[in-house]
């Protein structure tokens, strides 16, 4: 069996700690799941921190733009949100109110009460 890959001896799984990463857990949470120092984990595995992220970001990217450019109802609500989010669309209507406001003091208020 393949042994997990440690970094600079501290016994941290990197490839772990990447995936954690990954799925979105934040270092604080990756500690204690790993029930490692905050300051050893940050410290040691800044890279796998960090590309965990970068390469879950990219994998979805992946799917969504395959859907986007696939077949299928999944297809347009895909291609929407990439169009949205990345080409800067928007659903707009303009709606137009010409509205005339006036203000009556209090005399003339009193006025009209009368």
């Amino acid at each position: 069996m393949e042994q997990e890959p440690e970094d600079l001896g501290h016994g941290l799984p990197t490839a772990k700690v990447e995936a954690l990463a990954g799925f979105g857990l934040s270092p604080e949470e990756i500690a204690h799941v790993l029930e490692v120092d905050l300051d050893l984990l940050t410290s040691s595995c800044a890279r796998e921190l960090e590309s965990g992220r970068i390469k879950a970001n990219l994998r979805v990217a992946e799917s969504l733009y395959r859907k986007a450019t696939g077949e299928g109802r999944e297809s347009v609500t895909a291609a929407i949100f990439w169009l949205k989010t990345r080409a800067r669309w928007k659903e707009t209507s303009s709606t137009s109110t010409d509205v005339r406001v006036s203000f009556a003091t209090h005399e003339e208020i009193l006025e009209q009460l009368r």
